[in-house]
């Protein structure tokens, strides 16, 4: 990682430039390993860090750290009177809280309980390969409009880090951003692509519920607050599904139901924890409002006391239509239509939402999987892995979308 590879072939008679050259291929094959082997949390990811502004200083551009200490931006090209808003390409760097599972790869994680089981190792790659890639263009004159690498901290400890990064400025001068995803459904070499939600928002709720407590003998002198905390868990659910159009997903999942502590006595304390899914975002605007009102309503036909502690998480990614067309050409001059596939909108969450609620783009997601492979990897697992071979592949989307900004702005 220290040594500076060619970095770029450029054919620039009749095809669009930017590919990459194998020294950099390999390159950043072995920076991706090196990040996988090294995970790191959210808001602690030092090493990220500093191992990318490393890699950005050598090749002569000039990166800066956020004021939290992890992540950072890089704006490559120079911004004239005339260039108009940047295109912003963004990775995410944080790892997960999970054990590395993976047998028989050199490039496990070395460290416990902390994988890169979501991608953002080949997210973070791909964009700094693209740097890479486009400020050697640049110093040819061939990069017609200035990019901004956005390296964001935290993506999977709610809200995500994307909201303190655009407090901390990463999008002035932008005016599109677009990002990707790992996804083990799609073969390498190819894009899912959606416009419109391609994500789900996702909250996170606590409840607690109170009574006096005591003897099962006598439940009707007391609240009888098992039966209380059974109901919310049951019907509220429920009760949601006939207070919104079925169409918004909007749906409430528990994870933790906890009460009591010997089978003759009525607790006096319970707490349900879950997640609350919408896949529409005007739906999910009002979606506090009316959590709130099915928990009240239900527990309080139990005379339970409840404490609600609503915790926002993120709105789902909505693509915009124009940020999807600039990927999709980009991605047919680079490896041709047949390269592209539709995609669903998943129930999965992504604090790339955020940047959305401010400037138009769009996430694709990025094929990972070798094909014929029949394993059935998954995100989150300990056993994800991806084909290294959607490193090339990202880079390349970045650099031709790059390349073509100035017809999509």
């Amino acid at each position: 990682m220290k040594s500076r590879a060619s970095e770029t072939d450029l054919p620039v008679d009749g095809v669009l430039p930017g590919t990459l050259s194998d020294p950099l291929r390999a390159e950043l094959i072995a920076f991706r390993r090196d990040l996988h082997m090294h995970p790191e949390l959210g808001n602690q990811e030092f090493r990220t860090t500093a191992a990318l502004k490393a890699r950005l200083e050598l090749a002569g551009l000039a990166p800066r750290v956020l004021a939290t200490g992890t992540g950072l931006i890089c704006d490559v090209g120079t911004r004239g009177p005339d260039t108009g808003p940047m295109l912003a390409l963004r990775a995410d760097i944080d790892a997960l809280p999970i054990p590395d599972t993976k047998a028989g790869v050199p490039y496990r994680s070395t460290v416990p309980d902390r994988a890169h089981a979501c991608g953002h190792d080949v997210h973070t790659t791909a964009v700094l390969g693209a740097g890479l890639v486009l400020a050697a263009l640049d110093r040819k004159g061939l990069l017609p409009h200035p990019v901004r690498l956005i390296f964001q901290p935290a993506e999977e400890v709610l809200p995500g880090g994307a909201p303190e990064a655009i407090e901390a400025g990463v999008l002035e001068g932008v005016g599109r951003i677009i990002g990707v995803h790992c996804d083990p459904k799609v073969d390498v070499g190819r894009i899912g692509l959606r416009a419109g939600a391609i994500t789900s928002a996702c909250d996170r709720l606590e409840v607690s519920l109170d009574g006096p407590g005591g003897h099962t003998a006598r439940p009707h002198l007391t609240t009888d607050l098992v039966t209380a905390a059974a109901k919310v868990a049951t019907e509220v659910p429920a009760l949601l599904t006939r207070r919104v159009d079925a169409r918004a997903g909007l749906a409430v999942t528990w994870g933790r139901l906890e009460t009591g502590h010997v089978c003759n006595a009525i607790p006096q304390h319970a707490e349900l924890s879950g997640t609350v899914r919408c896949l529409d975002l005007a739906t999910w605007r009002q979606a506090p409002d009316l959590v709130h009102a099915a928990i009240d309503e239900v527990a309080g036909m139990y005379r339970a006391k409840t404490v609600i502690d609503y915790i926002r998480g993120v709105p789902p990614v909505v693509n915009d239509p124009e940020s999807i067309d600039l990927l999709a050409t980009a991605m047919t001059a680079r490896r041709g239509s047949y390269a592209i596939e539709d995609t669903e909108q998943s129930l999965g969450g992504e604090d790339f939402s955020w940047y959305l609620e401010q400037v138009p783009g769009a996430m694709a997601r990025l094929g990972v999987r070798t094909p014929g492979d029949t394993r059935g990897l998954d995100l989150h697992r300990g056993n994800f892995d991806a084909d290294e071979e959607a490193i090339t592949v990202g880079v390349e989307l970045f650099t031709a979308s790059a390349l073509l900004y100035g017809n999509h702005t």
